[in-house]
C-alpha cells in the first residue's frame, strides 16, 4: 500500500512541476474527444488548479522558509468563499454552495497561475544569485 501511495505522490509531483503540460494534454485531448472546447478548457482549468495549489505552496515554503504555504492558500480560498457567499446571500437571499465553490476554484486557477510564474522567477533568481 505504501508503494502505491509513493507512486501517486511522485506522479503528482511530476505533473505539478510544469503544470502547463497537463493543462495542454487535458485541453487538447479531452477537447478532441468531446468536440467542445469550452468544456475542455474548464476541465483543464479545474484539474490544473489542484496541481498549481500544491506547487505554489511548495514554492512559497521554499522562498520564505516557512511551513504556511498550503494553509495560507486554503485560508484565502475560504475567505474568498465567505465573501462571495455573503454577497450572494445579500443579493439573492439564498446561498448556492456549488456555485461559490466553483467560482473560488476557478479564481484560484488564475491567482495560482500568476503566483506560480512570480514565485518561479524569484526562485530561479534566488538560485542563480546564491551560486
Amino acid at each position: 500500500m505504501e508503494m502505491i501511495w509513493e507512486s501517486i505522490k511522485h506522479a503528482y509531483a511530476f505533473l505539478a512541476v510544469i503544470p502547463i503540460i497537463p493543462f495542454a494534454i487535458i485541453l487538447f485531448g479531452y477537447g478532441a474527444f468531446i468536440q467542445d472546447r469550452k468544456k475542455a478548457f474548464r476541465l483543464a482549468m479545474d484539474i490544473t488548479t489542484a496541481l498549481l495549489i500544491g506547487c505554489v505552496a511548495v514554492l512559497f515554503d521554499y522562498l520564505f522558509s516557512s511551513k504556511f504555504g498550503i494553509y495560507g492558500i486554503l485560508l484565502f480560498m475560504l475567505l474568498g468563499g465567505g465573501l462571495l457567499g455573503n454577497a450572494q446571500f445579500r443579493k439573492r437571499g439564498a446561498i448556492d454552495a456549488k456555485k461559490i465553490f466553483r467560482t473560488v476554484w476557478r479564481l484560484s486557477f488564475f491567482t495560482m497561475s500568476v503566483l506560480y510564474i512570480v514565485f518561479m522567477c524569484i526562485g530561479i533568481g534566488k538560485m542563480v544569485l546564491t551560486t
